[in-house]
């Protein structure tokens, strides 16, 4: 894994997202974000200039207003494969934040928060909620977190 940051893969759809994680008594939790009926992490396009990590710290804020994150485990990332009509690729970054209550600020572009709910959730929730294509995501989220499996 090449975890330069300025580097993107060849794939005209690309963005990039952070998997905010919190620590709570029972353990981990993670922040997901529900548009209509789908489960993700706060993540959306690159724009110009930007790299991928800058793109997904800007993402967070416009989509969580999440401004407190700290990257414990450093820059490493993890991409998912090429999914839905157009191939899209996103690349996902693992960061600490110590809020609880979340803000889903409007979007300037739809004049309304671009998801509908949040939900703070334990690894086995996750996996129930999230797409296919986001579980290896998960996979290593918990690896990192928790260690490899015993």
């Amino acid at each position: 894994m090449d975890s330069s940051p300025a580097k993107r893969p060849h794939h005209a759809h690309y963005s990039a997202g952070v998997v905010p994680v919190r620590r709570v008594p029972g353990g981990w939790r993670l922040l997901l974000l529900r548009s209509f009926h789908n489960w993700d992490f706060p993540k959306g396009g690159i724009e110009a200039g930007e790299t991928p990590l800058q793109a997904a710290l800007r993402e967070t804020l416009e989509e969580a207003a999440l401004d407190d994150l700290r990257f414990n485990w450093g820059e490493q990332y993890l991409e998912t494969g090429p999914y839905g009509s157009r191939r899209k690729v996103a690349r996902y970054y693992i960061a600490e934040t110590f809020q609880e209550q979340i803000t889903l600020p409007d979007s300037p572009e739809l004049g309304r928060p671009e998801h509908e709910e949040w939900r703070w959730v334990d690894f086995s929730a996750a996996e129930r909620m999230l797409p296919p294509r986001l579980q290896p995501i998960l996979a290593w989220v918990r690896q990192v977190l928790e260690g490899p499996p015993a």
